[in-house]
């Protein structure tokens, strides 16, 4: 029974943020208001179904899990648009583009009230379901706090890397190889710091659980995964590493 509650929850989870996307694109004006609802309903998706998927891990394990990882990457690359449920992704824009930084706080803000509200909500569900048992909040964080942090930021650092090389060519099937990309790279990451890649996921998942200390999650996942973000700007801007990223996609396309 288990298995056909969190296939509904993620399911219902994903049409009824796909209804209010498309009525919040809609209905409003505003563009700073609609940015910020957009952001809370990206991240309440992403959380929440995020919090599911753990049970997917326990009943089937981590290859099965992974699917569907990668399939709900693909989702939001095309149902997101221009949302990005991401601080990092919201500070690049602020480096590169010269965004308001009032509008960069107030969509983080809304990126994890959105991410709280989701993970809660649906703890409660599980609450309910006396077939399974709800585990206590613990870390995913298994090795020290200096290694997750090099782990969360090298690996943030890799995968944005990696998405502006396939945004500047566009190669076909870009969104399915990003997609196996960063699912690659948190299966790598999974066992030794979670392989979150993003603040605002971890802090509607992990925040206050057993484990670590919240400064210590502030570090790894917070800390780290910014200044990954951080560095893959800085590393685009080298002429040899954004050569050497483009080279291969280059390279085919000159020899079809």
């Amino acid at each position: 029974m288990s298995i056909v509650v969190t296939t509904l929850t993620i399911a219902t989870q994903l049409w009824m943020s796909h209804i209010v996307r498309d009525f919040l694109s809609g209905k409003v004006g505003n563009q700073l208001l609609k940015g910020c609802l957009l952001e809370l309903v990206a991240c309440a998706e992403m959380c929440g179904v995020s919090y599911e998927l753990a049970f997917v891990n326990r009943l089937f394990g981590i290859w099965a899990w992974s699917l569907c990882v990668f399939l709900l990457i693909l989702w939001r690359e095309r149902s997101w648009g221009a949302t990005t449920a991401c601080p990092y992704m919201l500070l690049e824009q602020y480096v590169e583009a010269g965004a308001n930084p009032l509008h960069v706080f107030l969509k983080i803000l809304a990126q994890i009230t959105g991410a709280v509200i989701s993970c809660r909500w649906v703890k409660r569900l599980w609450a309910m379901e006396e077939e399974m048992q709800v585990p206590e909040c613990s870390t995913d964080l298994q090795v020290p706090v200096v290694i997750g942090f090099l782990i969360e930021a090298v690996l943030t650092c890799v995968s944005r890397l990696c998405s502006r090389t396939l945004g500047e060519l566009r190669p076909k099937y870009a969104s399915v190889i990003d997609s196996l990309f960063t699912t690659a790279l948190v299966i790598l990451a999974f066992d030794y710091s979670g392989g979150y890649f993003n603040p605002v996921l971890a802090t509607g998942l992990k925040w206050n659980c057993q484990g670590h200390t919240n400064t210590e999650y502030i570090v790894v996942y917070w800390a780290g995964s910014i200044l990954g973000a951080m560095l893959s700007l800085r590393l685009w801007t080298v002429p040899y590493v954004r050569a050497t990223l483009l080279a291969p996609f280059q390279t085919k396309s000159k020899s079809q």
